[in-house]
């Protein structure tokens, strides 16, 4: 596996480089510190390249931009200092497969980026708050003609996740949220990796989303109603 990491300190990279580094033995690691060094280091041989925002050279997300140009089958990742769910949510459109702020946990990344591998999208919670309320992936909440009062959109949007899927399927989206691969999530529910795929097919029917990143904000919305 050959993966690229690029931030403009020096600590920050060794400290992703010795994290990535429990995924698999012998990862070769390209290291840039400036957005020259992430041009002439990328290649369509990297399996993941994690990419800092705020780095020499950078102008806003272009080259995240032209990183995608130029190798559009590597995956790239977002580690940044920004916690703007709209500098997020604009890189994610730029067809990044995950954005990790810095301040989560090394454990966290690492899920992250576990998850990326395995072709998933990572989402940070906090860009829920930047969804409409009562909106779980596209799908709007329940609506109410009586005179009750409204329920909070969480607990909507939680009812309507138990309506339309199965235990085993909410099962599978709850783990889904925490980053396990297909394979992971198998192996802990004792089901084979062809079925995790056959429940992740019925979620995205039920749920009524186009793609993994829309699951992936809907299994975390799930997470975050139950807490």
């Amino acid at each position: 596996m050959k993966i690229l990491i690029a931030d403009d300190h020096r600590l920050v990279i060794e400290a992703v480089k010795a994290k990535l580094a429990e995924i698999e033995p012998d990862i070769e690691f390209v290291l840039a510190m400036s957005v020259d060094e992430l041009l002439a280091g990328a290649s369509d041989e990297l399996d993941l390249a994690v990419i800092d925002l705020n780095m020499p050279g950078a102008d806003g997300q272009a080259h995240i931009e032209e990183i995608r140009r130029r190798h559009p089958a590597v995956p790239v990742i977002v580690l940044s200092g920004y916690e703007d769910p709209a500098v997020m949510r604009s890189a994610l459109e730029r067809g990044v497969l995950g954005f990790i702020p810095k301040a989560y946990s090394p454990e966290v990344m690492i899920s992250a980026v576990r998850l990326v591998l395995a072709g998933g999208v990572y989402v940070p919670p906090m860009m829920l708050s930047a969804l409409p309320p009562g909106i779980v992936a596209g799908v709007p909440a329940k609506t109410t003609t009586d005179t009750a009062a409204p329920r909070p959109a969480s607990a909507q949007t939680l009812e309507h996740l138990r309506n339309v899927l199965t235990e085993r399927q909410v099962e599978v989206l709850q783990l889904l949220s925490q980053g396990k691969p297909n394979k992971l999530i198998g192996r802990a529910l004792g089901i084979s990796e062809g079925t995790v795929k056959i429940h992740l097919a019925a979620i995205f029917r039920a749920l009524n989303v186009r793609n993994r990143t829309e699951a992936v904000v809907a299994a975390q919305t799930l997470t975050e109603a139950q807490m």
